[in-house]
């Protein structure tokens, strides 16, 4: 198959266009470096070019200030990106940080830096840092990102150095043991003893009181006639509940005491209930 000239010469002249895509560049950028107080016109100004990057290592100190102003253009033509970024790359460790362009509608950019802005490991660094320029958007254009310049970092040697504390490391710690609560201690001695002797000192007042109001020890015999087991039981439950309150006191916990505590409760209502049904049975027959 043939193609005539007349065809084929048109394709041919059309082909460069065709195969060049459009890209993403800037024009009209300008570095410089401003000192606090230097006053107008005392900054360091540099050009920086798209195909080359800055011979002139650019040095940023304590008090300086590190201003890019450029026009982002897409196909020669002004206009806004989606990304525009200043990449600072620290050669020996790896470390990059990236410092976001402010950019207008009009392809305007400007990003501003000074030493409070980088990194520790930023200052701490001995060889020059290198900065790159990152411009690029949505669509088939293709992104632009070269190095533009070399960045020496130079602080203030009479400043020390603010390294933070290491991040927190989450893996196996040490072994740790929890005290949630000492073991419960008794009273003292001497306090324990002068309420027992407190409480022993009333049972004379006790009995007199008792005798006082018409307490018939006389009955006793008779009580225990009619019903022996259950007066037994109901004054010997509760001679047991108090030698468990003691023993709660010197050694038991709590959860050795309730069984047996509620076994002995369960004999003093049962038992008591018989006693008191004697003694209703002399009080209605009129002994007093």
């Amino acid at each position: 198959m043939k193609f005539s000239s007349a065809f084929v010469l048109p394709l041919l002249s059309i082909s460069p266009s065709l195969a060049a895509a459009s890209s993403w560049s800037f024009e009209d950028a300008t570095l410089s470096i401003s000192s606090k107080g230097a006053g107008v016109g005392g900054a360091l100004k540099e050009k920086l070019s798209p195909e080359a990057h800055l011979s002139k290592l650019i040095k940023l100190g304590p008090a300086d200030t590190l201003k890019i102003l450029m026009t982002t253009i897409e196909d020669q033509t002004a206009k806004r990106p989606h990304q525009a970024f200043l990449t600072l790359h620290e050669p020996t460790t790896g470390l990059e940080e990236s410092f976001v362009f402010s950019v207008k509608e009009s392809g305007k950019a400007r990003v501003e830096l000074s030493q409070k802005d980088l990194p520790f490991q930023f200052l701490a660094a001995t060889a020059p840092i290198q900065a790159k320029l990152l411009i690029a958007s949505f669509g088939s254009s293709e992104a632009y990102y070269t190095h533009a310049f070399d960045l020496d970092v130079a602080r203030d040697p009479n400043v020390p150095l603010s390294t933070p504390e290491p991040p927190l490391r989450y893996g196996k710690l040490a072994e740790i043991h929890h005290i949630f609560r000492s073991d419960p201690k008794s009273s003292p001695t001497i306090l324990s003893l002068v309420f027992t002797l407190a409480v022993v000192a009333c049972l004379p007042a006790l009995l007199g009181g008792w005798l006082l109001l018409g307490a018939n020890f006389s009955h006793l015999s008779k009580a225990m006639n009619a019903a022996p087991v259950s007066h037994a039981l109901f004054f010997g439950s509760i001679v047991a509940m108090e030698f468990l309150f003691f023993l709660y006191y010197s050694s038991w916990t709590l959860f050795q005491i309730l069984p047996p505590a509620g076994l002995i409760g369960t004999v003093t209502f049962l038992s008591g209930s018989k006693a008191l049904c004697e003694v209703q049975q002399r009080r209605l027959a009129g002994l007093r």
